[in-house]
């Protein structure tokens, strides 16, 4: 594969899957409703100075079918999360929805042969780890664009790998309500109290650890429409703040709110069939690896 298009590149998730393809020596294309690339640079260097980055918008066919035109493969992220949707719904479903609805559409028209994009966890409810029931308008949407999917194999013969990842957590991580972990890690850097916005147990899997999936999945030619949990190591709040203060005892953490609308016994079937060598960093190794990353940003900071 010589080059990709990654929609919402401009992210964190985006940035941890540019640096993987970068180091493989794939070409990288990033399409984005703004040009911005901080943290980009944050998580891959240098390297993002050097990107093909196309500025348009995602609820806009044409602009996709341009980005992605002279590109052998895709990778979709680009999105709002719950609180956007929540607040904005029909914001959210034309981004979300009707967005991912233009990647298929141009991946069609343009000849690539399958689709990798990130779903998410949000599809299950609070009650039931097998059975999708969002509770949100952003599960809700995610869902939706789990079955198109399927009716664009069944329809037209385009694959597509989907993930739905829990809670993402590691270095860069700082927007939505589970950026919690990350942003826990951040503040006992800086010595400052920090509040988790919420409690109770979730699934925890490290960015890396997602990415890598992403860059497996990308490379791999895909048949149907499957889909894959990425739940990592399922944990409690409480067991987060414990293992960042063994770490940074002087961190002064704190948790409030209801737990997460998504069920914590959601299971990752079928994962190690299509990742065997799929990497999987244990809680302790995450938080080390976000708390370094931060530990760094604060030496080289006037």
């Amino acid at each position: 594969m010589k080059r990709v298009l990654v929609t919402g590149g401009s992210g964190f998730l985006g940035a941890w899957i540019i640096r993987r393809l970068i180091a493989r020596g794939v070409a990288v294309r990033v399409f984005d409703i703004h040009a911005n690339r901080q943290t980009v640079a944050t998580i891959a260097g240098d390297v993002a100075n050097q990107l093909d980055w196309r500025v348009g918008d995602i609820r806009h066919a044409e602009d996709v079918q341009a980005a992605m035109r002279g590109c052998d493969g895709v990778v979709h992220l680009a999105g709002v999360l719950t609180p956007d949707c929540s607040a904005h719904p029909v914001r959210g479903a034309e981004i979300n929805l009707i967005g991912a609805l233009h990647v298929f559409d141009a991946a069609r028209a343009l000849g690539l042969g399958q689709v990798v994009y990130a779903s998410s966890a949000g599809v299950y409810g609070p009650q039931d780890a097998r059975h999708p029931q969002p509770a949100t308008h952003y599960g809700a949407f995610k869902l939706a664009v789990e079955g198109s999917a399927r009716a664009y194999w069944h329809d037209r013969q385009l694959a597509s790998i989907g993930f739905r990842p829990f809670v993402v957590y590691g270095p860069g991580r700082e927007t939505g309500v589970s950026a919690g972990p990350s942003l826990a890690c951040r503040a006992a850097v800086r010595g400052e109290p920090y509040t988790i916005g919420y409690t109770g147990a979730s699934g925890l899997i490290y960015v890396d650890d997602v990415a890598q999936a992403f860059e497996a999945a990308l490379l791999a030619p895909a048949q149907g429409a499957p889909v894959y949990n990425l739940v990592g190591q399922v944990v409690t709040v409480d067991e987060v703040m414990a293992e960042i203060r063994r770490q940074a005892p002087d961190a002064q953490l704190s948790a409030d709110g209801p737990p997460l609308t998504i069920a914590p016994g959601i299971t990752e079937d079928g994962l190690d069939a299509l990742l065997p060598q799929r990497q999987q960093t244990r809680l302790a190794q995450g938080i080390a690896a976000t708390l370094q990353f931060y530990r760094a940003q604060a030496a080289v900071q006037p």
